[in-house]
């Protein structure tokens, strides 16, 4: 018996339904977040996704909150970058209330 999804992989699933730009993007969606991933804590390649935000190292056991689908979001790696200050806010500049011109 032929394999029946060897080009669509694991959006098989859903066979003809819900359309061609639909099932590509949840393919690379899940392709992304079912693979294994680097450990924050010890470096490892060894994270997998547990649930919903959430991931486990299986090397060193740390348990972590991170995007639904990657463990890091891009979000998350600006305001880390903020905290280390490689990263600034632009800055908006405002006039004082009691002034008009």
């Amino acid at each position: 018996m032929a394999k029946r999804t060897k080009k669509v992989g694991s959006v098989g699933r859903f066979q003809a339904r819900y359309g061609v730009r639909a099932r590509t993007r949840i393919k690379n969606v899940e392709g992304h977040q079912r693979t294994k991933h680097v450990c924050p804590s010890c470096g490892h390649k060894t994270v997998k996704r547990l649930g919903t935000s959430i991931w486990h190292c299986k090397k060193c056991g740390t348990k972590f909150a991170g995007g639904a689908y990657l463990p890091k979001t891009e979000a998350g790696q600006n305001v880390e970058k903020m905290l280390k200050g490689e990263l600034h806010l632009p800055e908006v500049h405002q006039e004082p209330e009691g002034e008009q011109k």
